[in-house]
């Protein structure tokens, strides 16, 4: 179905830069922000381990040790952020993650403390997809909604290759550790705009306008704050564990490229370091372009009369498909560049799942959606601590990424049975 009427009419009506594009653009950013100082740490672990003398099998604790941290705060993050708001709950991540981000190098005086400090930023990035999705609920028009939430989950793509372009020079002339402290001090920047820009509501938000609160109201479901939280009937969807199934499926195959593929390139292949982030940035140049235009499809499909069902199962089945065959095909890659290829079919491809399961959460249940992001975001984060840990111990004890690429191509392939048989674009919550 096309935007309803009244939502046409208030759309007319309103004039200037809408204040739900600000608030849109800055959670986006916040994801940018969460992603350079996740990732550094790939590119960083390169000369930390030569300097250190871990092993892969050390390597892999380290990479998995973030996700220690990030399991446990996302559903009360989405609880939290559901009941009273999402600015405070988002703000109080970054702060977290950016401290965790700066003391990072201090921390590897004791492998123990290095460990504790990444469980630390894990906890803090958790609150992250919980909150925003909460926010954007409330925020995003639903003609909108896919829109918004592919800007904001491209932020992981867009994060990612700043990481992994920045790090390699600020490693080479200053030295491993300036890539934390640096990528830690920019939450303080991030977060005097959000504190001064944003709001829990657009109904509290003196920048809102009259007529742009008519078309978030036209376009939106009602999503005041969750005072009950229907826990049986969540646990009882078939829709919710689509989503759970789906993000856990595409997070295995996304993790192992994101944290390994630099070290698989310098394993494999013995690229140089100044030479990493250039070939390793290729994938997520592509999945930043696909995800926004995945949110585009989405919104444009549904505007013409598509069931927004189909629409959702037609592109996560197009991206686990595509990241199934690029990783099947990567262990007979002949060269660096032709790995980066593949992996980039592979990322690029999967990131057609942000205009399907990425959103679906606000499909389900708008009023509940930093919960079920919770939800999801939790069994999610079980890959980066298996599939990421699992990794090097393969590599370990085979001397080969083969074993892990195989294993997440199977992965992609039961989520992609499980949306196209329990997944819903429809309202269930």
């Amino acid at each position: 179905m096309g935007e309803p009427a009244p939502a046409q009419a208030a759309a007319a009506a309103a004039t200037g830069w809408p204040r739900r594009y600000t608030v849109i653009a800055l959670f986006a950013l916040s994801t940018v922000l969460c992603y350079i100082d996740r990732v550094n740490i790939s590119i960083a672990i390169i000369p930390l381990a030569h300097a250190k003398g871990y092993d892969a099998a050390a390597r892999g604790l380290i990479l998995s040790a973030f996700f220690w941290g990030y399991l446990w705060p996302q559903l009360p993050g989405g609880w939290l952020a559901d009941r009273f708001g999402g600015k405070r709950v988002l703000g109080a991540g970054v702060a977290l993650w950016s401290l965790a981000t700066f003391l990072t190098p201090p921390a590897t005086a004791s492998f123990a403390l290095l460990l504790c400090m990444r469980g630390l930023l894990g906890a803090g990035e958790a609150l992250n997809f919980p909150a925003i999705h909460s926010i954007a609920a409330r925020w995003a028009p639903a003609g909108e909604r896919a829109r918004a939430i592919s800007l904001h989950l491209s932020g992981t793509a867009l994060g990612t290759i700043v990481a992994l372009l920045a790090s390699p020079p600020i490693i080479i002339a200053f030295g491993w550790e300036a890539v934390f402290y640096l990528s830690g001090l920019l939450g303080l920047g991030w977060l005097a705009a959000w504190w001064w820009k944003a709001d829990d509501w657009p109904e509290s938000s003196a920048g809102v306008s009259t007529a742009e609160m008519a078309v978030i109201r036209a376009g939106r479901s009602e999503v005041e704050a969750a005072q009950q939280i229907p826990w049986r009937r969540i646990c009882a969807e078939p829709a919710v564990w689509a989503i759970v199934i789906a993000h856990t499926c595409n997070n295995f195959g996304f993790y192992i490229l994101l944290l390994w593929l630099p070290s698989y390139l310098d394993h494999t292949f013995q690229v140089p370091l100044k030479n990493l982030g250039l070939l390793a940035v290729v994938p997520y140049l592509a999945a930043f372009v696909v995800g926004n235009v995945s949110g585009w499809i989405a919104d444009g499909l549904q505007a013409r009369g598509l069931r927004l069902t189909a629409v959702r199962k037609l592109l996560q089945s197009s991206a686990f498909a595509l990241g199934a065959v690029a990783m099947c095909a990567l262990p007979a890659a002949h060269g660096a560049v032709e790995a980066v290829m593949l992996a980039t079919l592979s990322i690029g491809g999967g990131a057609l799942g942000m205009g399907a399961f990425g959103v679906n959460h606000l499909d389900v249940g708008p009023r509940y959606a930093g919960i079920l992001m919770g939800i999801s975001n939790t069994f999610a984060t079980l890959p980066g601590i298996i599939g990421v840990a699992a990794t090097g111990f393969i590599v370990q004890a085979t001397g080969s990424y083969a074993g892990a690429f195989y294993l997440a191509a199977a992965v992609y392939t039961v989520g992609l049975v499980a949306f196209n048989l329990w997944g819903s674009g429809e309202r269930r919550l």
